[in-house]
Order: structure tokens, then sequence, then C-alpha cells
């Protein structure tokens, strides 16, 4: 009997000290802390935390309204019904499943911002919120590890009607997806493993039902965000079998014969040089095959999401950072005379140079993608372009998703919205406070909020790499375990004075990776209140190799003059506009800016603009504006009329004008906006 005791208690230290080894690995948001093919890696959530300025004080609503909001809708029976259709499949209630099939995945990821929350605040109500919800959960899941509430809720009302991935549709692997990366992220918040058991049943389930799936059913890969969450689980648990699902994932995609354009598997993935289709699926396709590299080294993975950044970036997104200019649209389109090569395409990238305004999609999700995919690229290279899109995109395609008071949302966000147009879009042109069938946007863009702060630094067996700049402290450990603090005060990305002050350091030399973003010309640098006689190039990262004593500072100036973009004529929607820009952010006219009678579709702006930086408050936010002048032309009389002679005696008259950042447009009631405006040289 005490022999048996004495082997438990063994077996029980084992299981202890194997955990604990476990939690002891890296707690990075997404951890390539031990992936050979990646360059850089995270420091540990929680390391950093906002101090003062713009992330600080976004940061803040996230904690105060924007978690507790959603929590509220997404409890509610009447609107969100996500937690009381975990309980009816849970056997704790009945009745039927309501909301669209992906919604499961939507609550995933809130739990995640609430765990990523709980990194930064330890709070305690998190912490017991997060244990009572993970119980709802594991009494949703089957015993073999399938969870998904439409599925479980149907068998339980019709045991014969249902069954697991019976409908590609269904969303099953999108919402376990999203399951598996929210439980890597509480595990490392927490430590505790009452997540990730529940995860490792669903990717166990996963990894089977790869195994001995029939063609048909393993085409199952809408939305693909298990690609993401198979190798973050593997990275958590270092189990090989979820490695080589994620490579099998890769490897089956595209082979079947009725694949889509629409869902990009008409073709395998290596064969694919262009970006098509639904773009949130394709951004989280593209970011879920570089987290798969990383872990692999497969050049053929990393040849084709070269091609198709290229392709993205240059000819198909939007100067917000925006993806999926098409509400709908046909692909290829233009390029067969036969009927049976055209296929349908939905919220989908459009074709070379294709960008509408009015009628620009652009899904935040497809934004938050955007961030996933290039933060990956970042961490794989340690290329400073990578960042320059991920800032671009947090800023302005992102960050318009919701508005300033964390209680709103966009599931499209064009470019231009005028209420003389004749039509409708199919989504609202103001902000809501829930999406009824497409509540995935909310969620998203409030757990990219609470995880911004895991953004902001990388570390290598260099050094330190500064990407996103704001007020911050950091506490962290270099690649060799040195500890380092630092403070970082800016008030970024109003102006570009950063100052950052070593408070600890390890007593040797490495190197701190400054970058200096593609936007800025003329970057200066001291040190120590002394010039750096450093290379600052712009879109690159500068490296300063020294050995950092407590009390060293950095004092970095990115230069933020007023720039107004044009692009590419093959865009024909924008041919002789201009957007302003002024460092990461875009503007935008508000028709709340003008005066009365004055309509967006009059303004013009022009060299002689002279464009200044002044800063007021919009729903109690800080936002700089820009203010100047603009040509008036009384253009009123196009009733009825579609085409009329230039007359440049229209062009009369001189205006104050306020453009703001496109982020805020819609904060001031219902209002027409512009972001591409005339431009008279």
């Amino acid at each position: 009997m005490m022999r048996r005791a004495a082997t438990s208690f063994a077996i029980i230290a084992i299981v202890i000290l194997s955990a604990n080894a476990l939690y002891a690995q890296d707690k990075a948001l997404v951890n390539t802390s031990a992936s050979p093919y990646a360059k850089l890696s995270s420091v540990n959530m929680g390391d950093v935390n906002w101090t003062t300025g713009f992330w600080a004080d976004r940061f803040k609503v996230c904690r105060e309204t924007m978690i507790p909001n959603l929590w509220k809708i997404y409890s509610d029976p009447k609107m969100g019904h996500a937690i009381q259709n975990f309980e009816i499949a849970a056997g704790l209630d009945t009745g039927s499943h309501v909301g669209p099939p992906f919604q499961d995945g939507d609550f995933y990821k809130l739990f995640e911002a609430v765990a990523a929350m709980y990194a930064a605040t330890h709070d305690p109500k998190l912490d017991q919120l997060m244990d009572n919800t993970i119980a709802l959960f594991a009494k949703a899941q089957r015993a073999d590890g399938y969870i998904h509430t439409p599925t479980s809720i149907e068998e339980r009302n019709h045991p014969n009607q249902s069954k697991a991935f019976n409908d590609r549709l269904n969303f099953e692997t999108y919402n376990l997806g999203h399951l598996m990366t929210a439980a890597c992220i509480h595990y490392r918040a927490t430590g505790k493993r009452n997540f990730l058991d529940i995860a490792i049943k669903a990717t166990d389930y996963l990894y089977n039902f790869y195994k001995t799936a029939s063609p048909e059913l393993a085409r199952n890969a809408i939305c693909p965000s298990h690609y993401m969450g198979v190798v973050e689980m593997y990275r958590t648990t270092y189990d090989p079998k979820y490695l080589e699902l994620a490579k099998n994932l890769i490897d089956i995609r595209g082979l079947m014969k009725d694949g889509t354009d629409d869902n990009q598997d008409r073709i395998p993935f290596r064969q694919q040089t262009a970006a098509t289709g639904h773009a949130v699926r394709a951004n989280y396709l593209y970011a879920g095959a570089a987290d798969v590299y990383a872990e692999t080294g497969d050049t053929t993975l990393l040849h084709t999401l070269n091609l198709v950044w290229n392709d993205v970036i240059n000819r198909k997104m939007y100067i917000t950072g925006g993806c999926g200019a098409l509400y709908d649209g046909v692909s290829p389109d233009g390029t067969s005379y036969l009927l049976k090569d055209v296929q349908e395409v939905h919220q989908a990238y459009g074709r070379d140079y294709q960008l509408p305004n009015f009628t620009a999609h652009n899904e935040t999700c497809a934004s938050i993608g955007n961030v996933l995919w290039n933060w990956r690229m970042l961490q794989l290279t340690g290329n400073a372009k990578y960042a320059d899109v991920m800032e671009l995109t947090l800023y302005n395609g992102m960050l318009s998703g919701i508005s300033l008071d964390g209680k709103s949302f966009f599931y499209t966000n064009p470019l231009s919205i005028d209420d003389d147009l004749p039509f409708r879009d199919r989504w609202s042109r103001d902000r809501v406070g829930y999406i009824a069938y497409s509540d995935c946007c909310p969620p998203n863009v409030v757990r990219t909020i609470a995880e911004v702060s895991n953004y902001a630094y990388n570390i290598s067996d260099k050094g330190l790499w500064f990407n996103l700049y704001g007020g911050n402290k950091l506490s962290t450990k270099l690649k060799d375990g040195s500890p380092i603090k630092l403070t970082q005060t800016t008030d970024y990305p109003w102006n570009g004075n950063v100052k950052i002050h070593f408070d600890e350091t390890p007593g040797k030399e490495f190197s701190a990776f400054l970058r200096i973003p593609g936007w800025c010309k003329d970057a200066s640098l001291m040190i120590n209140g002394k010039t750096a006689d450093i290379k600052l190039t712009p879109g690159e990262y500068a490296a300063i190799t020294r050995n950092w004593k407590a009390g060293d500072q950095l004092e970095l100036q990115l230069p933020m003059p007023v720039k107004m973009m044009e692009a590419n004529p093959l865009v024909e929607e924008t041919r002789n506009q201009v957007a302003v820009k002024r460092g990461p952010i875009v503007y935008c006219l508000e028709s709340v800016d003008l005066p009365k009678g004055k309509k967006i579709a009059d303004i013009a702006l022009s060299s002689k603009a002279n464009l200044k930086p002044q800063l007021i408050k919009i729903a109690n936010s800080d936002i700089m504006s820009l203010n100047g002048f603009a040509d008036v032309r009384n253009e009123n009389n196009w009733n009825n009329s579609l085409y009329k002679e230039v007359s440049l005696a229209n062009i009369n008259t001189k205006l104050n004008i306020q453009l703001i950042p496109y982020y805020a447009w819609d904060n001031r009631g219902h209002v027409n906006m512009e972001t591409w405006i005339p431009f008279d040289r």
C-alpha cells in the first residue's frame, strides 16, 4: 500500500513538474521563442504597460468599457445569446441555437481579450469570470473533444439529423482555431490548464478527424483561423502531431476539384501568386502559413507569402491598410471567355488597382487579419516594412472599426460616404452597437486593442527591437535571460519626439533596434544629449550597439510633416484626388466641419492648403486635427444630371477647413465623409 502511494505521489510530482516546466516557457502572445525559422521573438504578456498617451487611452477604454460592454451583449439572450448557446449545448438549458454558425469563435475572441487584459492587470474579477466560463465550455464539449454549439444543440434536439462537419459552411474549424488561440493566451496569462486541457482535447479531435476525413469533409476550412491555432498549440505543448497537422492543413489545401477562389482553395497554396477572394479568409490563411514556415522552414511557403504580400501591398491594399474592396464580384474577372472559369467572390480582394471608395467593403476583420499576417512576417524576418504595414493598419483600418467610446462598431469601412448616393449599402453606414448576423468584428477589434502592447517590442539574439512607439514601461528579459527595464515617453502619433530612458540594463553590450518608419524622412537621434552619428534610413531598423548603462537615454526625432498622397493612376477612383497623411495617421473630411449649405463634394485641396496640426477633443478623446484652407466649388446643380461642361468660374471661394483622423470619423453624429479629396494643383 505504501509503495503504491509513493508511486502515486511520484506520478503527481512528475505531472506538476511537467506543468511548471511548460508554463516556464515564454509567455508571449505569439510564441516564436523556440521557432527555428523566426528571427525575432516577443516579450512576455504583461511586460509592457501603457502609461500615457494614445494607446494608454485606448487601453483604458478597452478595460473600462469595451470588454464589459461586449460581455454584456454576448450574455444577453435577446442579442448575443452566445453564453446561452453554450448552456444549451451543455444540457443546462433547453432551446435552439441563436446566431451565426461562427459565433462560438467570436465569443472565444472576446474571451481572449479578457485573458490579454488579465495578463496586463491581474484583475481577480477577470480571473474568476474566465474560470466560470471555462467550466461552461467544458460541459459543452463532447467526450471525444468536439465542441461546436450549433451542431451539439442540433444533436440534442434531433439526434439523427446532425453530425460534425456535415456542412462545410458551418465554420467548425474557424471556431476551433479561435478556441485554441484563446486557450494558449489564457494559459500563458494565468498558468492554469483548465482551458488548455479543453483545447488539447479539441485539437486532438481535429488531428484524428483529418487522419480519416474524406476529401470533401477535409475542405471544411472556411476562414482558417485554425492554422494559427494549431501552430500555437504546438508551441504551447510541443506535441509533434500538432505540427504534423499544421503541415497537412497546408498540403491538402487546393487539392479538391471543386475548390473556389473565394475560399483560396481552387489551386494548391504553393501555386498561388496573388491575393484572391474573401479578404478575411485570405489574410488568416497567410498568417497561418507564416506560422507554419516559422516552425518548418519550408521555403515554398515563404515564396508564396512573398508573392502575395507584394500583390496586396502594391496593388490591392487601401491607404488605411484596409483589405477587401468588393462586396461582391467575380474571379477571374476579364481574364477568361469560358463561363465555367468565372466564380462568385464576396467581401473580396478585387482586381489589381480596383479600390472604390463609396462601396469599399474593407471588413474590420480583414484589417485585423492584415495585422496578424504582417506581425508574423516581421517575426520571421526582422524587416521593418512589415512593421510599417502593421502600424498603418492598427491606427487606421483596424481602429476605425470601433467608436471612441468603445460601444459601437463598423463591419465595413468605406473611405467616402455621401447621403446623396441613391442606394443603400448592405451594412450600416453608421456604427452600431450590435451587428446582428455578423458580429465577428467587434470582439476582434477589442482583443486587438487589448493586445497592442504585445506588438511594441521584439527581442533577438542581438538585442531589443522597438516596433511601435507609445508611452509605456517595459520590464522584460533579453534572449539570454538578462533583465532590462526602460521607460518610453512620447506623444506619438501626434508628434515624433520619442524619449527612451534605460532604468535597468544587463551591464553588457547589446543592440537597440529603433524602427525608422517608412513615411519618415530626416529622422535624428541623440544619445545622452549628444547627436548620434548613425544612419537613420526610412523603412529600416537602426541598430545602436553599446554597453548600455542604467540612466542612458535615447531621444529619437521623427519629423511629421503633413503629406498629400496620390494613388497610382491605374486606381481610377482616385485620379486627380489626394489623401492627407501625417505620420502614420490618414485623415478625412467630415461634413460636420463645413459651414451650413456646403457639401463635401464642393471641397478641393491645393498645394496652398497650409494644413497645420491642432489638438482637439472628440468624444472626450484627444485628437490631432489638421487645419488649413480649401477651395470651394459651387457644384450644387447636379440633380438629374450625369455630365456637364467644366466651368473654372465655379472655383471662387476659400474656406477654413478641418480634417480629422480617419479612425475617428462618425463619432459626432450622422455625417458625410471623404478621404480622397479633389486636388487643384
